[in-house]
């Protein structure tokens, strides 16, 4: 018989479970509630290994501990698991210093907000070439709040610069006189 693994919290790691085999998923559960469920892959071939199903969700609270795990855990590395503007954000912030930590903290996002709404911060932040977690939370806010920033800005007249300012040394060097005579 071909088995499969599946993922569950990693709270729940090494810890009882119970497992609910329907013809097409598989509900885990534990102390009274179901903690995930994951679609059945029935595999006639009985000469290949099992499978091994994750949900990347599962792993949220041991990347935040260990951001190395964003690099080598199979989850992370298996890129079929991750939504696809995940994988491309994951491809693009990885190949920069601290990039791990800001991945982890991009995808801890969907711990306090909907993931639907989170995906999409990530693919208007990835359209507008500006991929970082500071632009990712703020689209995200504004799309929680439904506001949407304008494309430019427009200043009235009154703020306009009629005349160029004119740059004045010698005040820079009185203000320097008046320091040393202070002191």
């Amino acid at each position: 018989m071909l088995m499969s693994l599946l993922s569950v919290p990693a709270s729940f790691a090494n810890r009882p479970v119970s497992v609910r085999v329907y013809p097409t998923r598989m509900v885990v559960a534990a102390e009274g509630q179901v903690l995930c469920e994951h679609q059945r892959i029935i595999d006639r071939s009985h000469s290949t290994p099992g499978r091994t199903i994750y949900d990347w969700r599962h792993y949220l609270a041991v990347i935040q501990r260990k951001t190395g795990a964003l690099r080598n855990g199979a989850p992370f590395t298996d890129f079929t698991e991750l939504p696809e503007a995940f994988r491309r954000l994951q491809s693009h912030l990885l190949k920069r210093p601290g990039g791990d930590r800001e991945m982890v903290e991009i995808l801890a996002m969907v711990l306090q907000h909907d993931e639907n709404v989170v995906l999409q911060a990530v693919e208007l932040a990835m359209e507008a070439n500006v991929p970082t977690k500071t632009h990712i939370l703020n689209l995200l806010h504004r799309l929680i709040d439904g506001t949407t920033p304008p494309d430019t800005i427009d200043a009235p007249q009154a703020l306009r610069l009629t005349q160029e300012p004119l740059a004045n040394v010698e005040r820079y060097d009185a203000l320097r006189a008046e320091a040393r005579h202070a002191s």
